[in-house]
């Protein structure tokens, strides 16, 4: 098998040549003591292997190996070229995720788009987000930044233009790339984003020390990082659980939706939510794409084996106090559990933060994908994630090619093309392929079989939910 030897700051690394694609793995880009913020890495002699994943950060049904999570991997079509370079964050609810799942295997994307693909691992669950005393805030986010560093530092060696750096990811990792938009401390490591499917959950300190305190207590801790540092990892992540199958009603609708991590509105690594940030131009000169599915919510449907009740969906979920009424007369035959709950997790907050851009005097493109997912006889729709296995062209591998199937129709290979080419021309002209988003005429991308570019489609709802204001955290 053919060997790729590169020099980074740290050391030498030798990956290997896959399909013509030169891939590095599990490379240290930080170290980070327990609850710490990320540090420097210790350079190494000789050559360091990089030819396996690093291990993944601690979460349920994962066995913790070691304390070295923070590794970066490395897709690159010529090591000796300077191109764009897309960098992936996984989502996961902020509890759970890895770099090394299949579906995120960069090497299609980098081959067929001529970029540099690069995915890392970063801390979830309580090592990452729990609010605790003694502990910097959002270390998950931190590593994040710790490896958009790295990136600045050590890409160009890959064949990668640090110059021309575009952040894209789903779901948690939408709403972490929503953060880090917002965040002076990763200002200047990225020129472009993609978020999709960004959750619109970000948490108060109160709320974020609360949830810490009751964790802490499932082990007979107190929410201080000398005493949870003393913690088994996987201790942790099993307290975290149990808290999570039963969510104090205290905690509102986080609680209603057993969402335990979320980025914490501290002030310091995160002075405000993403909308209030963006609306004030803090981003304004970062291109930004910005979407969601149609069908958010029907995958934890599935999951859930069933819808839940819809007069309850909207009595937590719907804004303001005329919101249900509202959404009864919008959707009188619409199925109101799916489309309060897709609205007020995903595909409002992903709608807003594209407009806080364009108020914030910034440029932005909205998309949303319709095209049902074929797998499992179609019960899944335009539904949450389904974006993955279509961005990246890894169609049959993972857990999302479920919603493909086993057979890649040539419809679905066509669609991923599509939205391939749209995500690697927007990293390197930072034009997608459609207009940008404005507030009269609010074209939007659908990606469907065929596509095509529309006023937002979901009116709707935005609407209903046009007066929210966003700039609060939970």
């Amino acid at each position: 098998m053919t060997m790729s030897e590169v020099r980074t700051a740290a050391g030498a690394v030798r990956g290997l040549v896959e399909d013509g694609v030169a891939v590095f793995r599990g490379i240290p880009f930080a170290e980070a003591p327990r609850f710490a913020a990320p540090g420097p890495v210790t350079p190494w002699d000789g050559v360091r292997a990089a030819s396996s994943f690093g291990p993944p950060p601690p979460q349920t049904g994962v066995a913790v190996t070691g304390d070295d999570w923070l590794t970066v991997n490395v897709w690159s079509p010529d090591p000796g070229a300077r191109l764009p370079v897309m960098v992936w964050v996984y989502g996961g609810g902020y509890t759970i995720g890895m770099s090394g799942s299949p579906e995120y295997d960069g090497g299609r994307l980098a081959r067929d788009g001529s970029v540099v693909v690069v995915t890392f691992n970063y801390r979830v669950g309580a090592e990452g987000f729990a609010l605790i005393e003694g502990a910097p805030a959002n270390r998950g986010l931190l590593d994040q930044v710790a490896a958009l560093a790295w990136v600045r530092d050590n890409i160009a060696a890959f064949g990668g233009d640090p110059g021309q750096v575009t952040v894209f990811g789903v779901s948690a990792g939408g709403g972490s790339i929503a953060a880090l938009l917002a965040m002076p401390r990763a200002a200047g490591l990225f020129r472009r984003a993609i978020v999709q499917s960004m959750p619109g959950t970000f948490f108060s300190p109160e709320l974020a020390s609360d949830m810490a305190t009751v964790i802490a207590g499932e082990l007979g801790l107190r929410p201080t990082a000398t005493e949870l540092a003393t913690a088994d990892p996987e201790l942790l992540v099993a307290a975290a659980d149990t808290v999570m199958a039963a969510m104090p009603s205290r905690w509102g609708r986080a609680a209603l939706r057993s969402i335990l991590f979320s980025p914490v509105v501290d002030g310091d690594v995160l002075p405000a939510t993403p909308w209030q940030a963006l609306a004030g131009g803090v981003a304004r000169d970062i291109d930004l794409i910005a979407g969601h599915t149609r069908d958010e919510q029907r995958l934890f449907t599935v999951m859930a084996g069933g819808p839940g009740d819809p007069d309850e969906a909207l009595r937590d979920f719907a804004p303001g106090p005329d919101g249900e009424r509202h959404y009864r007369e919008a959707f009188p035959d619409g199925d109101l559990y799916e489309l309060v709950h897709s609205d007020w997790l995903f595909r409002m907050p992903s709608l807003h933060l594209a407009e806080a851009q364009v108020a914030g005097g910034g440029r932005a493109h909205v998309y949303e994908l319709t095209w049902p997912a074929p797998g499992m006889g179609g019960v899944f729709g335009a539904c949450h994630g389904l974006d993955v296995p279509l961005v990246f062209g890894n169609l049959d591998r993972g857990g999302p090619a479920v919603l493909i199937g086993p057979d890649p129709s040539p419809e679905a290979e066509a669609l991923s093309a599509e939205m391939r080419t749209a995500w690697t021309t927007f990293a390197t002209h930072g034009d997608p392929g459609w207009p940008a988003y404005e507030t009269e005429k609010r074209l939007t991308q659908i990606f469907d079989a065929p596509s095509a570019v529309t006023a937002y489609p979901e009116e709707a709802s935005r609407l209903i939910w046009r007066d929210v204001n966003w700039c609060d955290p939970l």
